[in-house]
């Protein structure tokens, strides 16, 4: 299992960094992580994802951090990995910066605030589960088409999306891999307010800025209370999920389907 570490990097408060295509700024003790790589519809490349890496675990240790806030833009959250990026990356190990994303996340202390618009596919919806407020504009698509690829949950999804929807609501989304809207998420619980493209990212801010102004070691117990049962078989169902995702990624029917995928 891997455990959040302090990276041993100079962490700026207050003032915006740029970081490939994460860009951040803290206000108010609330840390924004924002995808900034429009030209691939923020598709998560492995730069992107040490780059969340090092800043989670750098927020999961600093004092003046309270909350972090992940968004996109006002017409996508994210397409999901970059795939081509991702099948270079090597076998999906303790040193594959997606899978060091998952185990940092699922085991996040601080609050974790998302503000979603536009697509938001595969990790793009997966990595919703792990958040703790999520606002989704009206426009939102949500899409976790593994089995479309030939491939099967990950993220910890094939536990947490039952739990929260039921079994035959998750069935619908991670077996058929149809898309729904933010209405239907909210219904089930995945998000807790939808309001337009224009609103989203204030709206979430204003959430996170009132969680940071909360005592922060009541808001973090709370988490911690609220978790205790679901994160141990968060992060068993992780790395089993790791297990068919390798197996079914290295097969025939896998490698053909990614393949007309880019022929698209």
């Amino acid at each position: 299992m891997l455990q959040i570490r302090a990276a041993k990097v100079a962490w700026q408060v207050n003032k915006a960094k740029y970081m490939t295509d994460i860009t951040q700024q803290t206000t108010q003790g609330v840390l924004q992580l924002s995808l900034n790589r429009p030209q691939k519809k923020n598709a998560l490349s492995q730069q992107m994802y040490r780059d969340l890496n090092s800043a989670l675990m750098q927020a999961a240790t600093d004092p003046a951090i309270k909350v972090v806030l992940l968004q996109g833009s006002a017409d996508c959250f994210s397409a999901g990995n970059d795939l081509q990026d991702f099948l270079g990356a090597g076998e999906l190990n303790s040193q594959h910066p997606t899978v060091q994303f998952l185990y940092i996340l699922a085991q996040f202390p601080k609050p974790v605030v998302a503000a979603v618009a536009g697509l938001a596919i595969g990790i793009g919806t997966t990595v919703l589960l792990h958040c703790d407020l999520v606002y989704a504009a009206d426009n939102t698509r949500f899409q976790l088409p593994f089995t479309q690829l030939g491939l099967c949950p990950e993220a910890g999804s094939s536990v947490l999306l039952p739990n929260l929807a039921g079994y035959q609501r998750a069935a619908q989304y991670l077996l058929l891999g149809e898309a729904f809207n933010a209405s239907e998420a909210a219904q089930m619980g995945l998000v807790n307010q939808v309001v337009s493209s224009a609103e989203v990212c204030a709206l979430a801010l204003e959430k996170a800025l009132k969680l940071a102004a909360l005592p922060a070691d009541a808001v973090q117990s709370s988490k911690a209370l609220l978790k205790r049962n679901v994160q141990p078989l968060t992060l068993e169902t992780i790395a089993t999920e790791l297990v068919q995702f390798q197996r079914l990624l290295n097969g025939d029917e896998c490698q053909r389907r990614i393949a007309a995928f880019f022929q698209r």
